[in-house]
Order: C-alpha cells, then structure tokens, then sequence
C-alpha cells in the first residue's frame, strides 16, 4: 500500500470484500475437513480392531447376519441369537435397512465398521457448523473438536458397531434445527428416531417437551405425542410380535419382577437410582464436564433425561458407566445444549460473570476432551501395537480356509465376527439344538475360560445323535466336521 503522510492507507472496500469471502469460505470448509479428519480417526479404530480380531461381543456378527437379511430382501435374521431369530423381536431398528445395497456389494464387516464412522463424522459436520454460527470461528471449531473427541464417541466407536450410530447425524440435524428456530425441521429429523431403536420414542416424546417449553406448542405436542404412541408400539405391540417368547425384553433388567411395575418403583425410589452405585455419579459428572456444565444452561438438556433414566434405573452394570456404546446418542444433544447455553449466558444482562464464563466454555470443552483422551479409547491411537495383526492371524486363516463358504458353523466369540458373513453362523451360547452346524469352532484362548472340552465330544454333546471328528487342532483353535 501507499503510504501517505507515514501512515499507510485503510484497505479498499475490493480488499475488504475478499478478506471477507476468504473468512466466509474458511468458515464453510471448516466443519466439513473436520469431519473428514474425525472420519478417518474413527474408522482407523475400528478397523484396527477388527485387524486385531479383538472384537468386543457379538454385536457385529449379529448386524452382519441383520443387515444381510435385508440386503437379500428378506426378515433381518440374527442366527447368533439363536436359529431364525429377528432382530426385531429384539430392538425395532428397521433403519438398519440404509446398510443393506452397500453390504450387498460388500459383505464383510469393514462396511458397517466405515459406515459407522462416516456417520458419525457427519454429525460432527452439524455440530461444527452450528457450533461457529453461533459461538463464533475459533470457539466454535473448538466447540467442533470438543464434540469429535467427546469420551462417549471414543467408547462408541471402541464397541464395534451398534444401531445407534444411524441416530448420530438425525440428533445433530435436529438439534441444529432447534438452534435455528425452525420448528419443522426439528421433527422432520427426529422422527425418523422411532425407526432407529425402541427408546428413541421416549427421546423424541422429550424434544416435544422441549419445545413446549421454548413456545412452539403445537411442534412440542405433536413431537410429545408421536415419540410417546411410538414408544408404546414398538415396545408392547411391533417388538413381541416379532419375538419368539412373545414379550419384549425391554423390561427384564427393571426390579426382581421387571414389567411396568418394575420401572415405577424405581422411578419412585429417585434420587437414590442416580447416585448409587458411584459409579453413576462418575458418569453424569464427566457428562456435564464435557460441556463445561453449561449445557444446563439450555431447555435442550431435558432431550438427554429419558436415556439416562433407563440407564440408571435398570439392573445391567453395562449401562451405567462409561464404557460400550450407551452414551454415544447423548454427545450431539449435550453439545446442542452447550451451543444453546452460550448463546443464552450471553445475553444475560444480569450475571456478567455468567457471560464472562460463556466467552471462555469452548475453550473448557476442548481441553476436557483432550484430557479425557488420555484414558479413553483414542489414546491407543498412537500406540504400534494397536495396528499389529492378531497374534494367531496365520493360524486363524487356516482354520476359516477349512470351513466352505455357505456351510453352517457354530462358534464362540473368538472368530465369530470374520465368520458371519460368508457363513451361517450360530453362537455357542445359545440354544442350537433346533439345528446341526456343519461345524463346531472352539477358540480355546479367547472364547473359553480355562481347559476347553473336546471341540468334537463338544459338539456331539450339544447335538445328540449326531457324530463329529476334529479335523483341526491348533494354538487353541479347535474346529470339528459333522459327519454323520
């Protein structure tokens, strides 16, 4: 610039413009490389883990066997569950069904393992860019990170694969739609919610609520009463009808006599359900520790009460904690909450302390992720050993080699995820004497605990009147053929 008088002149209104279209363009990228680059983390872990063949359940076997029912136009039968089971009879999760035209072009466990992680990066996309509409550039990429790298994804995408990854980018558009006002859009995004899982309706009867509460009384009642009706359907009429005892087994984890009752009494016996055992109240504190507590600043807080009251409220340990897949849905509607919250402290023209303290949340947020990282699952990403092979990988491709593909084989947790797609696969665990696998597969190391059986007396004594011979016998793995 030409300098006039030793001062130089202001920028012209031309380099003003572009200076603004670069910041509107950096804007605009930036949700979008962020989700690229949470995508690639999460599937780099998943798929390290399934390299490891440390699979954590049988959950993927049982999405693998669901999804390619689908896939063949057929009932989403979970052979692993136990022969000809539906998954239906187990969860309402028909939007499982988006998986099926890319696991019919590639049956293998990477595609719901990729899959997954591709939608959750697309609510990362969503949280990021609400987050810097309304927060602002630097808090809300921070806001962004902060979302990417919250524990309850980490241990989300740790567990396999599970449903409720296909709830992730739906909560994050609704949410989105809630910040924005746009009262429609709210329940053209969560209603989809009923046909990801059965306590989806209790989550959608809440963002009703919520809006009932922000004055958007005709959305809310209507939000309020679909996710109610659709609760109550698919847990006492769509899920027993596909189920083989006839019940749902929502309620079996609810009191020593589980049912309706059950869920009441200990409904009334809160608080003492949300702060025994300890390890309940860990969990709502790292929950509200991930938002700098001030997702409570926000109506949008009352979205997450209905998964953590069944959670708390049930027998299983599993879901009280930290770890598995369980509070993955609640990270896009604490971080909604956290976007809300800001916005709301900020114009608080009472508690400048409050505003203060919102100016300074994303950078909160964004530092207790990054401390969290260091004991949660991510933290295993800079560790060699997490892309070394499975000790056994050359042995364990021998023993699958033995069994043809589209034979029937019953198996422990060891190899039943890499069987699950080519095979008819059973899980040992469960009633099998219906049916009579061509194989038998025992991992001693992995799927047993101390002195395996005789994988061929084993499976003779599982299937009586049948006749079976090892024909494989190596670092634990034990596979038997049916013979007669």
């Amino acid at each position: 610039m030409v300098a006039v008088h030793g001062r130089p002149d202001r920028p012209t209104a031309e380099v003003l413009e572009t200076r603004r279209r670069e910041a509107v363009d950096w804007r605009r990228r930036a949700p979008y490389l962020l989700a690229a680059a949470f995508g690639v983390v999460y599937a780099t872990v998943s798929l390290a883990r399934l390299h490891r063949q440390a699979s954590m359940s049988w959950d993927v076997a049982i999405f693998e066997q669901a999804i390619s029912g689908y896939a063949r136009l057929g009932a989403p039968i979970a052979d692993v569950k136990g022969p000809g089971y539906d998954v239906l009879g187990l969860h309402f999760s028909p939007a499982l069904a988006v998986f099926a035209p890319f696991y019919r072009l590639f049956p293998e466990p990477t595609t719901l393992l990729v899959g997954q992680a591709l939608l959750v990066a697309v609510s990362v996309a969503v949280i990021a860019r609400a987050a810097i509409r309304y927060v602002g550039p630097a808090g809300g990429l921070a806001i962004g990170v902060a979302y990417g790298l919250s524990w309850g994804i980490q241990s989300g995408i740790n567990f396999d694969f599970h449903e409720v990854c296909l709830a992730m980018p739906l909560l994050a558009l609704a949410g989105a739609a809630y910040l924005a006002r746009d009262w429609p859009m709210v329940a053209v995004w969560s209603l989809p919610l009923l046909l990801v899982k059965e306590d989806f309706g209790l989550t959608v009867a809440a963002l009703g609520g919520c809006l009932l509460i922000c004055g958007a009384r005709r959305w809310g009642i209507g939000l309020l009463l679909s996710g109610v009706i659709g609760f109550v359907v698919t847990v006492f009429v769509l899920i027993p009808m596909a189920n083989p005892a006839g019940s749902s087994e929502f309620w079996n984890s609810y009191g020593s006599d589980g049912g309706v009752g059950g869920v009441f009494e200990r409904i009334l016996s809160m608080p003492e359900q949300f702060v025994s055992p300890g390890v309940k109240i860990e969990t709502l504190l790292l929950l509200l520790a991930i938002t700098g507590g001030l997702a409570l600043r926000s109506p949008y807080i009352l979205v997450a009460v209905p998964t953590v009251m069944w959670r708390f409220l049930s027998d299983n340990p599993a879901y009280w904690g930290t770890e598995w897949h369980y509070s993955m849905p609640l990270m896009p509607i604490l971080f909604v909450a956290l976007i809300d919250g800001i916005r709301r402290a900020r114009e608080d023209e009472w508690r400048w302390w409050l505003r203060t303290y919102a100016m300074h949340v994303p950078t909160v947020a964004v530092t207790v992720a990054l401390v969290l990282s260091l004991q949660f699952p991510f933290r295993d990403l800079v560790r060699p050993e997490t892309y070394d092979a499975a000790p056994r990988a050359a042995v364990a491709e021998q023993v699958m080699d033995l069994i043809p593909d589209g034979t029937s084989v019953e198996s422990d947790l060891g190899l039943l995820t890499q069987l699950a797609g080519d095979h008819t696969v059973y899980w040992l665990g469960s009633d099998n004497s219906a049916v009579t696998p061509d194989y038998v597969l025992i991992d001693a190391w992995s799927g047993w605990q101390g002195r395996p059986p005789d994988v061929a007396e084993h499976a003779m004594a599982l299937h009586p009147g049948t006749t079976y011979e090892v024909i494989f016998d190596r670092d634990g793995y034990q596979l038997a053929r049916h013979i007669g």
